[in-house]
């Protein structure tokens, strides 16, 4: 099995990563589909994973006045637990780390509370108390 993970630089790309967001967010956690696409779109960094060619995952990162987010990781159902989401945040935290102005800035996320074991592997620790966002429960975590 085959995982690539890459910048998004075309419309077709970002296309995927929009349908699986809405597969992963908007109906399979009933997301509202107002609150799943924001006017940060295009001023983020769009990452898509595909496994043997075939988009599964996708993620995305941007400036905040807090610093930089991480944000939006989904992965289809059927490529969980193959190493989807690692690869999404190992390739995220590459891209931010090879940004000059990224360097003293803090990076965060707001990480389902199934995915708090996934990005602590990478340094991420909780900070602050457990909150709900879009109906879902949440932690802020931060890079240590």
């Amino acid at each position: 099995m085959s995982l690539q993970v890459e910048k998004i630089t075309s419309k077709e790309e970002l296309d995927f990563a929009f349908a699986i967001r809405e597969k992963v967010f908007v109906f399979e956690q009933e997301v509202d589909p107002a609150a799943e696409y924001d006017k940060f779109e295009d001023s983020s960094s769009h990452f898509l994973a595909k496994l043997d060619g075939k988009p599964v995952g996708t993620a995305r990162w941007r400036y905040t006045s807090n610093g930089v987010k991480l944000e939006r990781f989904a992965v289809l159902q059927e490529a969980r637990g193959k190493g989807v989401g690692q690869g999404l945040v190992r390739a995220v935290l590459n891209d931010i780390a090879s940004q000059e102005e990224t360097k003293e800035k803090i990076k965060y996320l707001h990480a389902q509370l199934l995915a708090v074991p996934l990005y602590a592997k990478f340094g991420f620790e909780k900070v602050g108390d457990i909150f709900e966002e879009c109906n879902i429960l949440h932690y802020k975590m931060q890079l240590k």
